[in-house]
């Protein structure tokens, strides 16, 4: 987990909500996936040892929670895509933008560049 509750209430300015663990592992999920390609010294836990870049992993977390919850809190990825959607006889409006590849992180623009600052992304593979 790249964010504790704590770095969560200073970031959105609210006291961190009761499944904010939970919201912290998956947004981490989220921002480790985004850095697949990112080359960055670790401990042996896996975890930043620059403290640049371990505050540019926290920022991207808690921003990855505030866009999760700005889609509806739904971070399974499959809410959000569609306006409107009926079952019988199936009709489908208002496709919205989300990863353009089956395998692609659906991560919010903030923590995007908040990463980008922090010079983690893009990531070349040497």
């Amino acid at each position: 987990m790249y964010a504790t509750p704590e770095q969560l209430a200073d970031a959105t300015g609210q006291p961190a909500p009761a499944d904010a663990v939970r919201l912290l592992t998956r947004a981490s999920e989220d921002v480790e996936d985004a850095l697949r390609t990112a080359v960055y010294d670790t401990d042996a836990t896996g975890m930043p040892t620059d403290p640049d870049v371990r505050d540019a992993l926290a920022a991207a977390t808690c921003a990855q929670v505030e866009y999760v919850a700005a889609q509806g809190g739904d971070d399974t990825g499959a809410a959000g895509r569609w306006d409107s959607v009926s079952i019988g006889p199936v009709s489908m409006s208002g496709r919205r933008d989300g990863p353009t590849a089956p395998d692609a992180v659906d991560i919010g623009p903030r923590a995007l560049r908040t990463l980008k600052r922090a010079g983690l992304l893009p990531g070349v593979i040497w």
